[in-house]
């Protein structure tokens, strides 16, 4: 499953799909809201651009990425995931446009 963003469509993801003998769910584009990981990204992310000071370079940055991600709290990727039947019903009652997720 992906959600037809160009990277996930390269020559290089499909020929490894098929040696694995995976076939991909038609998925609409665009349907960031039923998909909880972009969800915690945006969380880690908000983390990230929280931390004062901020990362100055890759090194920093790998451990801040690290450190936040551990420390995402579980209840927090819960709440996204109990959503998930609310933010399906309005993505069925939009037909796939806007939604307030």
């Amino acid at each position: 499953m992906d959600d037809n963003v160009h990277p996930h469509r390269a020559n290089i993801v499909d020929e490894c799909l098929q040696s694995e003998g995976i076939t991909r769910m038609d998925w609409p584009a665009y349907s960031r809201v039923l998909n909880p990981i972009g969800h915690v990204w945006d969380m880690l992310g908000q983390r990230i651009a929280a931390r004062q000071p901020p990362p100055t370079c890759l090194l920093e940055l790998r451990r801040a990425l690290l450190d936040e991600w551990c420390n995402i709290p579980q209840d927090q990727i819960l709440k996204i995931i109990l959503s998930l039947p609310r933010r399906c019903k309005s993505y069925i009652a939009s037909s796939g446009r806007h939604t307030p997720y």
